[in-house]
Parts: structure tokens; C-alpha cells; sequence
């Protein structure tokens, strides 16, 4: 018995290999392939896709955009690492027509379209709206911390280029001991040139450090990058996560599809909430009213304020029941009563709240909205398990007449109500199972944990191409090869 031998490789054939037959007919290659082909590069705004007269000719940006979708599609995010996959995977071969361009074309191309990436995700969420992947009726928003290229050590705040000053002062000190104990002991110490050198270096550094700190204070930051100027520290609870930045997203309920994303470097998700939501009313296309769901990191009184003057109904995990918030009318409205919630009563007066179980909550500092006040016992409500302390609003702890009131919000004399709203727990146990699931796949299946380029522009384009691959798994997932081919091409 003989094994299962190959061709020989020096044998000559007949008739050559088709490209075609590289593979098969529900490879998604063909579905990458099939959807660029449907593009319109000039509308996108691909710098290349008009020729010029004159010149060499450069690759089409067609073939570079394929060839980044199907890097982002297996695991592969390094341009070098597309340059070599271009010489030894067929599947690459195929979707390129053979063509080889090198690591520094294909860098070169990301880096020149930033913008028409982003469009592209938004074309593809197009797409996927078209073939009613999309219910838009329920939108998960929710963030994720990535990071950037740019180490702990490169980022800075006040405090530590205070330290970091204050530690070369110690060592210049140190050495300048050492040059007067040279010249009484006569011993073999570092030699006074290279002690000069020494502390030259420090004291230069120690000027940079405090050019920073100057800096820093003239502009009003509290961070400074130095790889990466646009990245930021992030912490939570206290702790540092990572230098990075904070991406959100907009999932709908349906199919688990991202409807929108956006690219921060705040260090929380508070007021972060309303921008995403109303970029995806527009992505799709939405006019009737949305519901939103998001964990407590977006307990913004205004951000959800927002929300909802635009038809928006923002659904936030809480301990209480419901929450009021404030928003713009041009009508007058009811006066609120002297309850808040109707659990606890406020005494103007004393400026105080009696809880319904009768003890005296005093006012204490409410951090995220900076017109309320947050009522509160340290003793007894931290033994009571009604979780009724709630929050008073400054605006209307005024004298009005009975039963109307009006109250200027601003200098344009806009009015505001008083509006509950009683999140919806059913609503809210989707939460996880749609917001973190795109984050752990860009992270993990991708290997996007971290970023490749810097500054907004380029890390918001590498984004697109993350988040527009979950998006193509998942339709090809939904439909299957041969119809998301098809609605393509219908386009």
C-alpha cells in the first residue's frame, strides 16, 4: 500500500489553473469582493479614485480596501503582515487579481483615507438597513476602553511631573555631592566630566518636564500624551486601566448589529450617550421614537435630558424606581409638589427631606449634576434597604404662584419641566448580551485589544474597519453568502 502522493512539482500541465477555482462559491471572500465592487469610491472619498494624467499609476483603492476588510476579517491588522499574505494566500491572490503591493502602500493607504473608511462602515450599515437587519426600535449603547500606542510611562499629569521633577532635583543634589566629596577625597569616583554630563542631562530634562507642567496649566488639561497626544489615562474605581480611549457604541436589539460608534478619550461613559444615539437615529434613517438602555455610568440627568427632547426614551440601570429629569418647554406646566417622587418631603425652610420612614436626610454634594443637590443620612441610609434617597432639583425651589410656574433655564429665557421616567427592567436585562458582545469579539477574535495608529482621525478609521467586519460576520451569519452577494450587487 502506497500513501496519497501529489503532483510532482517540476511537471509541466496543459492548461494552467484558473484563478476562479482558488475558492469556493460561499467563501466570504466573494461577499468582500462583491461589496466594494458596489461602491462608489469618488462619493466615499478615497483619495485615488480619480487618476490623474500624469505620473505613475497607483494601485486602485477597490483593491487596498479589500484587502484591509478581509485583514480585519482573520486576525490580521499589520500592513506587513498583509504584504506577505499577498504572496502566499490564495484567498488574498484571488480577491487581489494576483496584484502584490507593498507594507508601505498598504500603510500608506489607511492613512490617507481615514475619512472614507469611516464612510464605508457607514455604507455597509446602509446595506444591512436595506435588507431590514436593522428593528430600530431598541438601542444598546455602552463603552470599552482600548490602548493606544502610547505607555503609562509617556503619559503625564500634574502630580506626576511634579514627582518627576522633584526626583531629579534629589539626584542633581546627589551629584554634586559626589563632585565635592572627588575633590576632598581624591578617591576613584565618576569623574567630574562625566558628573557634568550627568547633570546636564538631568537639568535639561528637568526644563522639558517643566514646559509640560507649563503647558498644561496654560491650555487647562489634566493630561498630556506624548506618543500619542490625544490618548488619556483611563481609571475606574480609583485604579488605572489603561492609556488609551474610549470607544462607544450603539447595538441595535435585533440582530445584535452596531448602528453607530464613536471615539472619545473622556475616562467616563457620563454624557457620552446622547452624540452615539443621535448619530444612529441618522445612520438609520430613524424618525418614530427609540428606546435606549445603558448601565449606570450613564446616569446623566442632562445627557438623558437630551435624549429625550429628541424622541429618545434613555433607560439607565438604577437602584430606584424612577427618576425625574429637566427638559426645555415652551409651555407652562404644573407646579411640582413639595414631594419628591412622592417619597420623600422637602422642607424649603430648613432645607432638609423627612423620608418616609421619618428621619432627617441632610444635603450633600451630588457629583454629576452640579444644579442638584443629593439628600442623604450616612446612618440610617446606610442600614435601609428602601434606597429612597433621591435628588432635588435647585431650579424649582422657588415661590411661584399656585398651581403654574415658570423658570428661566438660560439667557434666552427657555422654560423646563419636570419629566419621570420609570426604566423598563425587562428592557435592561438585554443590556449585557448586546453591548458586550462586539466589544469581546473586536477584542479577542480580532485581536484589536489594542491600537495600531494615533490621534482621533486614524484611530476612528481603524475603528470602522473593526466594527464594519463584526458587522459583515454577523450578516453573513443572518443571510448566508449567496443573498448578502446579491443584495450587494442589487445596490
Amino acid at each position: 500500500m502506497k500513501y496519497i502522493a501529489g503532483q510532482d512539482r517540476t511537471q509541466i500541465t496543459m492548461f494552467p489553473a484558473v484563478m476562479d477555482d482558488y475558492v469556493s462559491e460561499d467563501n466570504p471572500v466573494r461577499v468582500i469582493d462583491a461589496f466594494v465592487d458596489s461602491l462608489d469610491m469618488v462619493v466615499l472619498g478615497f483619495g485615488s479614485a480619480i487618476l490623474k494624467d500624469t505620473g505613475r499609476p497607483p494601485y486602485a483603492p477597490q483593491d487596498l480596501l479589500k484587502l484591509y476588510i478581509y485583514g480585519y476579517f482573520n486576525r490580521i491588522r499589520s500592513s506587513r503582515r498583509l504584504e506577505k499574505e499577498c504572496y502566499r494566500n490564495l484567498e488574498v491572490i484571488w480577491l487581489l487579481s494576483g496584484l502584490r503591493p507593498d507594507h508601505k502602500t498598504i500603510s500608506r493607504f489607511r492613512h490617507d483615507n481615514p475619512a472614507a473608511i469611516r464612510n464605508t462602515f457607514r455604507a455597509f450599515v446602509k446595506l444591512c438597513n436595506r435588507c431590514g437587519l436593522y428593528g430600530k426600535e431598541l438601542l444598546s449603547i455602552d463603552g470599552s476602553r482600548f490602548s493606544a500606542v502610547n505607555s503609562k510611562d509617556r503619559n503625564f499629569n500634574e502630580q506626576k511631573l511634579k514627582e518627576r521633577i522633584a526626583n531629579i532635583d534629589a539626584k542633581i543634589e546627589r551629584y554634586l555631592a559626589d563632585l565635592d566629596e572627588n575633590d576632598a577625597s581624591g578617591a576613584e569616583l565618576p569623574s567630574d566630566a562625566d558628573v557634568h554630563r550627568i547633570v546636564r542631562e538631568l537639568v535639561e530634562r528637568r526644563e522639558q518636564y517643566e514646559q509640560m507642567l507649563s503647558d498644561m496649566r496654560a491650555n487647562d488639561q489634566t493630561q498630556v500624551s506624548l506618543t500619542d497626544p490625544d490618548c488619556r489615562r483611563m481609571s475606574k474605581s480609583g485604579r488605572d486601566i489603561v492609556v488609551g480611549y474610549n470607544v462607544q457604541t450603539a447595538v441595535d436589539s435585533k440582530n445584535g448589529l452596531i448602528a453607530e460608534y464613536d471615539v472619545s478619550n473622556q475616562s467616563t461613559d457620563m454624557g457620552l450617550m446622547h452624540d452615539v444615539a443621535v448619530k444612529s437615529r441618522a445612520a438609520l434613517e430613524i424618525d418614530a421614537h427609540i428606546d435606549l438602555i445603558a448601565d449606570k455610568g450613564y446616569n446623566a440627568s442632562s445627557d438623558i435630558a437630551n435624549c429625550y427632547t429628541e424622541q429618545m426614551t434613555a433607560h439607565v440601570c438604577m437602584d430606584i424606581d424612577s427618576f425625574d429629569i429637566c427638559v426645555e418647554t415652551d409651555e407652562e406646566v404644573e407646579r411640582p409638589t413639595s414631594h419628591l417622587n412622592g417619597r420623600c418631603v422637602y422642607l424649603e425652610d430648613r432645607n432638609i427631606c423627612i423620608c418616609p420612614l421619618g428621619e432627617i436626610l441632610y444635603p450633600a454634594t451630588y457629583r454629576w449634576d452640579k444644579r442638584c443637590t443629593k439628600f442623604y443620612n450616612s446612618k440610617a441610609c446606610r442600614i435601609c434597604k428602601q434606597r429612597c434617597t433621591l435628588t432635588v432639583q435647585k431650579q424649582f425651589e422657588v415661590s411661584m404662584p399656585p398651581g403654574k410656574f415658570t423658570k428661566e433655564y438660560n439667557a434666552e429665557g427657555l422654560k423646563i419641566k419636570q419629566v419621570r421616567i420609570t426604566p423598563d427592567r425587562e428592557l435592561l436585562k438585554k443590556r449585557k448580551c448586546l453591548s458586550e458582545h462586539p466589544f469581546g469579539v473586536v477584542k479577542r477574535d480580532m485581536d484589536a485589544g489594542y491600537l495600531l495608529t494615533k490621534g482621533f482621525t486614524m484611530v476612528d478609521a481603524e475603528f470602522a474597519l473593526a466594527f464594519m467586519v463584526f458587522n459583515l460576520k454577523r450578516a453573513l451569519t443572518l443571510l448566508g453568502t449567496e443573498k448578502l452577494i446579491q443584495a450587494a450587487r442589487a445596490v
